[in-house]
């Protein structure tokens, strides 16, 4: 598996981790206290940075492949191509 394949997955995996203990903290009325709070808002956090990631990680694999840049002459190939100085 490539490694953008694997970040991928490892993203997504993430987004629903963080959507589900938000949704378990809810479920059991954990969200409403102080410590509930800030663990959901950390979650939903953690879910927005990865989304965030998603997101250009798409846009990125969506742009049309650039087209490769020509090397340089090496030195030695300009030089050869230069005519001799002539001395008197």
């Amino acid at each position: 598996m490539s490694d953008r394949g694997f970040l991928f997955l490892f993203s997504v995996l993430m987004i629903a981790a963080g959507g589900a203990s938000v949704a378990y903290l809810v479920a059991t009325g954990q969200a409403a206290t102080v410590d509930g709070l800030f663990l959901t808002l950390t979650a939903l956090l953690l879910a927005a940075g990865f989304l965030m990631y998603l997101i250009y990680l798409i846009r990125r694999a969506m742009e049309p492949a650039k087209p490769a840049v020509q090397a340089p002459k090496t030195a030695a190939a300009s030089s050869a191509a230069k005519p001799a100085a002539v001395q008197s």
